[in-house]
């Protein structure tokens, strides 16, 4: 039992030090595309989409289908910061963001 323990224990730490994808984003209301205004400094390079969630974070995915990513670090904000451009979105699976 104390080694069953320890195993669960042990994938639990090595699933922490994975690189977190998400899957779509929540579905706001049906048929209801929310867009998006914020800045971004490229640091991630080019991305395809994103949202603003609830925890206050921004999630981006690269290209359709692939997974969204959270930004840990603020490379995506809400207010203007030296060295950001503007950007803005559709809302979640619109495509393409604009700036």
């Amino acid at each position: 039992m104390k080694r069953v323990i320890a195993a669960l224990g042990l994938a639990g730490l090595l699933a922490g030090c994975a690189p977190a994808a998400y899957g779509p984003p929540p579905a706001v209301g049906v048929g209801v595309a929310v867009g998006y205004d914020g800045f971004y400094d490229d640091y991630y390079g080019p991305f395809y989409d994103g949202y603003w969630a609830r925890d206050n974070f921004f999630y981006y995915s690269r290209g359709p289908g692939l997974p969204y990513r959270r930004d840990y670090n603020r490379h995506f904000r809400r207010n203007a910061w030296n060295g950001f451009h503007p950007i803005r979105g559709h809302g979640p699976g619109t495509g393409p963001y604009r700036h």
